[in-house]
């Protein structure tokens, strides 16, 4: 098997080291890819600041047609990426078909926002001091961005980088999950077809521990990551003078209320508990109830989780597939036991083959376990009944984590009140708190992150703002 080559400053390099991608499911090998040695890396670093003057002047029509060529090659090749993405993540062909599908809008998306992307202007002469003044304000990137992503969804998150990155004029360096590079290595063949300068992007695969390094090196001004809470905190407490962009994932409550249309909900708790193997930020976790159609709601609920397609994810059926390692499934099988053992109660799954963990429904949860306060990041749910309104949203708060929260209910009342009162960055209505488009702005409170993603956000966060006074003018 071929040795997949890296992106370094633009062109296509090889290290002195390679390792190899695994697939989850059969452990049978999907590739193997060269790492950049420190030489290349430095390289990469030294390139991405020599060009952030000219990538900061790019004309708006190179930048918006560089982002719209990567928008139609990810849809000309989303067949082929998207068995890329299930071989090496493991995720279900039919999830990995919807994170291209998304890809291809979130280029799209950045090469639209990169031409309606402009100053403005204020006037100044308010103030009799101020006649004849104009403020001409506008946005310039802070400088080249390090972009260390997750392996979870291996091209959509990082698609959420790059883009914006690109769509302000700023170089950026993708650091790759080591589990899953193939699908960002992709990404740079076809950047690589575009008219933007050499140095303006890099993909370095480079083991995790290496990562540091980067994550120093002052000449990379903006970190965005997206990962686990110990390791973003330990990235925002080592660079204190440098502009970060943490993403930490949460344990996404779903609220049902006693008006909910309980079908409608059970069904999309089941499948968004589970989807992606539960590696998602914004999967089901914790599920509050209203204990007058609790009874009714779990009725429902059961059946639908287990008729969820289970297996080989190469199978279109396939709904629920692997973990990212066998390591991964280990964890969440103990996370489960230790909250059986303190009393919960197993209402489906609980069981692991290898990689894979079934779909899991765990009740009467004591507090203080794992599967309740952290990120289970598994196909693990828990459920808990509440006695009303105000005891279901005091229950979303009482967590370290504030990502977004799902609100199946009626009532507007309802729905304005969770916005109001529940701790979180995004509030869904109708629907589970898995939901995101990806021109919203996304983003949590508390342990879930700093920053927002979505185009026009993250085009923001990689920028200040500029002011111009023109004097002596006749307005």
């Amino acid at each position: 098997m071929d040795v997949r080559t890296f992106w370094l400053a633009g062109r296509p390099a090889t290290g002195d080291a390679e390792l190899t991608v695994t697939n989850p499911h059969d452990g049978r090998e999907v590739g193997r890819y060269s790492v950049p040695t420190a030489a290349q890396v430095e390289e990469a670093v030294a390139a991405a600041a020599a060009v952030a003057k000219q990538a900061a002047a790019l004309p708006v029509h190179v930048r918006a047609e560089a982002l719209a060529h990567v928008s139609r090659r990810l849809a000309e090749r989303a067949d082929e990426i998207a068995h890329l993405i299930m071989s090496e993540n493991g995720k279900p062909i039919m999830w990995a078909r919807g994170e291209v599908n998304r890809a291809v809008a979130t280029f799209r998306f950045a090469a639209e926002e990169t031409r309606r992307w402009s100053g403005g202007t204020q006037r100044l002469d308010t103030e009799p001091a101020a006649a004849g003044r104009l403020a001409y304000v506008t946005r310039v990137p802070k400088g080249p961005v390090l972009a260390i992503t997750p392996f979870n969804f291996p091209l959509n998150l990082v698609a959420h980088k790059v883009a914006p990155a690109i769509a302000v004029g700023a170089p950026v360096i993708v650091k790759p999950a080591p589990a899953t590079p193939l699908s960002s290595l992709v990404l740079g063949d076809i950047l690589a077809e575009t008219d933007l300068p050499a140095g303006m992007f890099s993909v370095l695969p480079i083991e995790n521990e290496r990562a540091g390094d980067l994550v120093a090196d002052p000449r990379l001004p903006v970190v965005s990551f997206t990962g686990s809470a110990p390791v973003g905190y330990a990235i925002a407490d080592r660079i204190p003078r440098k502009h970060v962009t943490l993403e930490l994932g949460g344990n996404a409550a779903a609220v049902v209320l006693a008006d909910a249309d309980l079908d409608w909900a059970a069904q999309r708790v089941a499948l968004f508990s589970n989807y992606q193997a539960g590696q998602s930020c914004i999967a089901v976790q914790r599920v509050i109830v209203e204990r007058p159609v609790y009874d009714a709601f779990v009725e429902r609920l059961l059946p639908a989780v287990e008729a969820l397609v289970t297996g080989d994810p190469a199978d279109e059926k396939t709904q629920v597939g692997p973990l990212v390692s066998v390591a991964a499934a280990e964890r969440v099988e103990q996370w489960v036991g230790e909250a059986v053992a303190a009393g919960a109660k197993v209402l489906a799954g609980g069981t692991r083959d290898g990689a894979t963990v079934a779909p899991t429904v765990l009740a009467e949860v004591p507090h203080d376990a794992k599967v309740n306060v952290e990120e289970v990041f598994g196909p693990v749910m828990i459920l808990q009944p509440a006695a009303s309104i105000d005891e279901a949203y005091a229950m979303v708060n009482d967590s370290k984590y504030g990502l977004q929260t799902g609100i199946f209910t009626r009532s507007l009342d309802a729905a304005f009140r969770a916005n109001r009162e529940l701790e979180v960055g995004g509030v869904i209505i109708g629907d589970v708190p898995s939901y995101r488009a990806d021109q919203m702005p996304y983003g949590g409170v508390k342990d879930s992150g700093i920053g927002r993603e979505g185009l026009h956000s993250a085009m923001e966060d990689y920028t200040y703002e500029k002011v111009m006074v023109l004097t002596g003018l006749t307005l």
